[in-house]
Protein backbone atom coordinates (compact mmCIF):
# COMPACT_ATOMS: atom_id res chain seq x y z
CA UNK A 1 0.00 0.00 0.00
CA UNK A 2 1.60 3.70 -1.18
CA UNK A 3 1.69 6.71 1.50
CA UNK A 4 1.06 9.73 -0.30
CA UNK A 5 3.26 12.69 1.07
CA UNK A 6 1.98 16.54 1.38
CA UNK A 7 3.57 19.05 2.93
CA UNK A 8 2.44 22.87 3.45
CA UNK A 9 6.21 23.93 2.36
CA UNK A 10 6.39 22.69 -0.94
CA UNK A 11 4.03 23.54 -4.06
CA UNK A 12 -0.02 22.06 -3.53
CA UNK A 13 -0.18 18.99 -5.90
CA UNK A 14 -2.00 19.65 -9.08
CA UNK A 15 -5.00 17.14 -9.98
CA UNK A 16 -4.35 13.36 -8.59
CA UNK A 17 -1.11 14.07 -8.10
CA UNK A 18 0.80 13.60 -4.45
CA UNK A 19 3.98 15.27 -3.53
CA UNK A 20 4.87 11.97 -2.73
CA UNK A 21 4.95 8.55 -2.59
CA UNK A 22 6.32 6.37 -0.32
CA UNK A 23 6.32 2.67 -1.38
CA UNK A 24 8.30 0.12 0.84
CA UNK A 25 11.39 1.91 1.28
CA UNK A 26 11.32 3.97 -1.10
CA UNK A 27 9.57 7.73 -1.75
CA UNK A 28 9.30 8.62 -5.37
CA UNK A 29 8.34 12.69 -5.64
CA UNK A 30 6.39 14.32 -7.97
CA UNK A 31 8.16 17.00 -10.82
CA UNK A 32 9.00 20.38 -8.37
CA UNK A 33 9.20 23.45 -9.92
CA UNK A 34 10.29 26.82 -8.46
CA UNK A 35 7.01 28.40 -6.87
CA UNK A 36 7.06 29.48 -3.54
CA UNK A 37 4.74 27.63 -1.43
CA UNK A 38 3.63 30.42 0.54
CA UNK A 39 2.20 32.53 -2.64
CA UNK A 40 1.68 30.19 -5.34
CA UNK A 41 3.88 32.35 -7.15
CA UNK A 42 6.98 31.86 -9.75
CA UNK A 43 9.17 34.52 -7.80
CA UNK A 44 12.73 34.08 -9.53
CA UNK A 45 13.96 34.44 -13.02
CA UNK A 46 17.12 32.80 -13.73
CA UNK A 47 17.64 29.43 -13.46
CA UNK A 48 19.75 29.50 -10.53
CA UNK A 49 16.72 31.15 -8.33
CA UNK A 50 14.49 28.83 -9.84
CA UNK A 51 16.51 26.17 -8.74
CA UNK A 52 17.25 26.95 -5.52
CA UNK A 53 13.41 27.04 -4.80
CA UNK A 54 13.41 23.58 -6.42
CA UNK A 55 15.36 22.31 -3.79
CA UNK A 56 13.84 23.98 -0.83
CA UNK A 57 10.49 22.73 -2.08
CA UNK A 58 12.22 19.14 -2.56
CA UNK A 59 13.96 19.06 0.50
CA UNK A 60 10.46 19.95 2.38
CA UNK A 61 8.94 16.73 0.52
CA UNK A 62 11.62 14.44 1.41
CA UNK A 63 11.97 15.47 4.77
CA UNK A 64 8.13 14.62 5.28
CA UNK A 65 8.92 11.15 3.54
CA UNK A 66 11.18 10.57 5.87
CA UNK A 67 14.36 11.11 3.77
CA UNK A 68 16.47 13.05 2.50
CA UNK A 69 18.84 14.34 -0.49
CA UNK A 70 21.38 11.78 0.49
CA UNK A 71 19.52 9.05 0.40
CA UNK A 72 18.68 9.94 -2.88
CA UNK A 73 19.47 7.00 -6.24
CA UNK A 74 18.11 8.42 -9.18
CA UNK A 75 16.66 12.08 -9.66
CA UNK A 76 15.24 13.47 -13.24
CA UNK A 77 15.80 17.08 -13.83
CA UNK A 78 13.50 18.66 -16.80
CA UNK A 79 15.10 21.82 -18.38
CA UNK A 80 13.76 24.10 -20.62
CA UNK A 81 17.02 25.52 -22.24
CA UNK A 82 20.03 22.76 -22.04
CA UNK A 83 21.69 25.72 -22.29
CA UNK A 84 20.80 26.52 -18.69
CA UNK A 85 22.67 23.47 -17.25
CA UNK A 86 25.69 24.59 -15.86
CA UNK A 87 24.46 27.01 -13.44
CA UNK A 88 21.68 24.53 -12.68
CA UNK A 89 24.38 22.12 -12.15
CA UNK A 90 26.18 24.47 -9.57
CA UNK A 91 22.81 24.66 -7.59
CA UNK A 92 21.93 20.71 -7.92
CA UNK A 93 25.48 19.77 -6.75
CA UNK A 94 25.17 21.74 -3.49
CA UNK A 95 22.53 19.59 -2.66
CA UNK A 96 22.60 16.45 -4.20
CA UNK A 97 26.37 15.47 -3.04
CA UNK A 98 26.20 11.93 -3.01
CA UNK A 99 26.08 12.09 -6.84
CA UNK A 100 22.89 9.87 -7.96
CA UNK A 101 22.14 8.71 -10.95
CA UNK A 102 20.54 11.63 -12.80
CA UNK A 103 19.02 12.06 -16.13
CA UNK A 104 18.51 16.20 -17.50
CA UNK A 105 16.35 16.87 -20.93
CA UNK A 106 15.42 19.81 -22.70
CA UNK A 107 12.19 19.76 -23.00
CA UNK A 108 8.87 22.47 -24.74
CA UNK A 109 7.57 23.42 -21.81
CA UNK A 110 7.22 23.56 -18.40
CA UNK A 111 4.16 23.69 -15.81
CA UNK A 112 3.87 27.66 -15.05
CA UNK A 113 6.37 28.33 -17.43
CA UNK A 114 9.44 27.43 -15.20
CA UNK A 115 12.45 26.86 -16.39
CA UNK A 116 13.28 23.59 -14.18
CA UNK A 117 11.51 20.63 -12.54
CA UNK A 118 13.23 17.88 -10.26
CA UNK A 119 11.77 14.48 -9.37
CA UNK A 120 13.44 12.42 -7.06
CA UNK A 121 13.44 8.44 -5.75
CA UNK A 122 14.82 8.18 -2.79
CA UNK A 123 15.61 5.71 -0.62
CA UNK A 124 13.43 5.77 2.98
Amino acid sequence: MAEKIYTSKAPEALGPYSQAIVSGNMVFTSGQIGINPATGAVEATSIAGQAEQVMKNLEAVLTEAGTSFDKAVKTTCFLKNMSDFGAFNEVYGKYFTSKPARSCVAVKELPKDVLVEVEVIAEK
